[in-house]
């Protein structure tokens, strides 16, 4: 399988990055041993393989949810830096899409 060939550059300038030419050649001979990495993967059979969530044996570690006693409305907000009717104000961060 020929290699393909990505433009370093290119993805460089999509990222909005400024690389120089060395840090341009370096990346694209790190990314070379990557895919050259991958394509000698490929060669392997891995049609009976089942798929892996985990490298490792995980087990379900967490614990039983029960409820429990929650937090009044007042104790929730009593340490907010700023409250009005009960719920927690907050400044605007999304602009109109108007």
């Amino acid at each position: 399988m020929e290699q393909p060939h990505i433009d370093v550059a290119y993805i460089a300038r999509l990222a909005k990055l400024d690389l120089t030419a060395d840090e341009t050649e370096r990346f694209s001979a790190d990314l070379n041993q990557v895919l050259a990495y991958v394509a000698q993967l490929e060669q392997w059979d891995t049609s009976d393989v089942p798929p892996m969530y985990h490298p490792l044996p995980v087990f379900d570690a967490v614990r039983e949810d029960i409820p429990g006693a929650s937090l009044s409305n007042e104790a929730a907000i009593a340490n907010a830096p700023s409250a009005e009717e009960g719920q927690f104000r907050v400044p605007k961060v999304v602009e109109s899409a108007h």
